[in-house]
């Protein structure tokens, strides 16, 4: 029988996987002179995680977020003294009002400010090392640093036959071959944090790295979110839904059912964040408050004599 284990990253202090590349983001701008503590304004287009980290790792000034509504991140970020500046979902990565877009305006005209860049600053890449016990690695894509890194990690140094799965849900352009895009391309999901309309240069385009792509949709997502609560008691956000669900779905391909085969196969997926960010969440309050009854919760309407409440 083989070993399904998650990597929980929500036990990070910023509750996210992107606490590890605020840090070194910081540190290595900082020995190269480009971040000046007192001097430097640290200006980051996020959806939310990374600028947490950051806001956590210096004192930072200004913040992007890319959701158009008040969210934990966006609070939890201005607890941490980060201005945050709203831009809209619907803008493409390029446009000028796009969080990229703001991010180079605002670069251009605050003093000393500093874009330290998730997109494509390749300290992500360094940062991953792995016990060589890992047959199989799965994990959503968001920039693609921390799933190139992993991947570099475990495949140079460990375990040169492990196999690299990245999940990219539907809508977004990251999975090769690009013909895994074609369907609802541009389309809206909801999960935040992973997939992208472009392709960050963190992302790891070099052979026999990433192995396979997965896609997945929301409904799968927030269906493994559950699964995670109701089974194993990890309070997780949706992309760490999306991993569970992409490999899943793997395990039932034919190389995956290969390794669900195998006695002592390890297969280990990351999930990136907790549920901290997305307790207000339409999704995630569906699942929780506004479910039909279950039976017992009906029985225990029926003994107190009361309405079974949704």
């Amino acid at each position: 029988m083989f070993a399904l284990v998650g990597k929980m990253e929500y036990t990070s202090a910023g509750g996210s996987v992107k606490d590890r590349i605020a840090k070194r983001m910081v540190e290595i701008a900082e020995q190269e002179g480009k971040l000046i503590p007192g001097q430097s304004v640290v200006i980051e287009p996020t959806s939310g995680n990374t600028g947490i980290g950051l806001a956590m790792a210096c004192a930072i000034k200004v913040a992007q977020s890319c959701p158009p509504t008040r969210t934990g991140k966006e609070a939890a970020l201005r607890a941490l003294g980060a201005e945050v500046v709203r831009t809209p979902n619907e803008a493409a990565w390029d446009a000028p009002e796009s969080h990229i877009g703001v991010a180079l305006r605002l670069q251009r005209e605050i003093p000393g400010g500093i874009i330290l860049d998730q997109y494509r600053n390749v300290v992500f890449l360094v940062l991953h090392p792995s016990s060589g016990k890992v047959d199989v690695f799965i994990a959503s894509a968001g920039t693609g640093g921390t799933i190139s890194g992993v991947a570099k990690g475990i495949k140079r140094a460990h375990n040169p036959g492990c196999i690299v799965v990245a999940v990219d849900p539907v809508g977004s352009v990251l999975a090769i071959p690009p013909s895994l895009n074609e369907t609802d391309k541009g389309r809206p999901y909801i999960v935040e944090g992973i997939g992208y309309d472009f392709v960050p240069d963190v992302l790891t385009r070099e052979p026999n790295m990433i192995d396979t792509w997965m896609k997945t949709n929301d409904t799968d997502a927030f269906s493994a979110v559950q699964l995670l609560m109701r089974h194993e008691g990890m309070l997780v956000g949706g992309s760490s839904g999306s991993a569970l669900a992409g490999a899943l779905a793997w395990l039932r391909s034919e190389s995956g059912r290969e390794i669900a085969q195998t006695r002592g196969k390890n297969v280990v997926i990351l999930l990136p964040d907790g549920l901290r960010n997305y307790i207000g969440k339409d999704w995630f309050l569906d699942m929780a408050l506004r479910q039909e009854p279950s039976p017992l919760g009906r029985r225990i309407a029926e003994v107190l004599d009361r309405p079974a409440k949704l």
